[in-house]
């Protein structure tokens, strides 16, 4: 059987980790809360995910 050999080299997907990190921190907001589910708002919070709003007080779509 053929084992290759460890390499030195660690590839690291930034997007991958930064993802990783969030999904702990809901992990982390949802042992702590109080109630069954978290809400879209408290989701919201944890994330610091905020709503672009026009002057018409309408939520837009985030831009990318």
């Amino acid at each position: 059987m053929y084992v290759a050999p460890a390499r030195g080299t660690a590839v690291q997907d930034h997007v991958a980790l930064a993802e990783i990190e969030l999904c702990g921190d809901l992990i982390i907001a949802a042992s702590a809360a109080h109630e069954d589910r978290l809400s879209p708002d408290r989701i919201d919070e944890v994330l610091k995910v905020t709503e672009e709003r026009s002057p018409d007080n309408q939520a837009k779509p985030p831009t990318p």
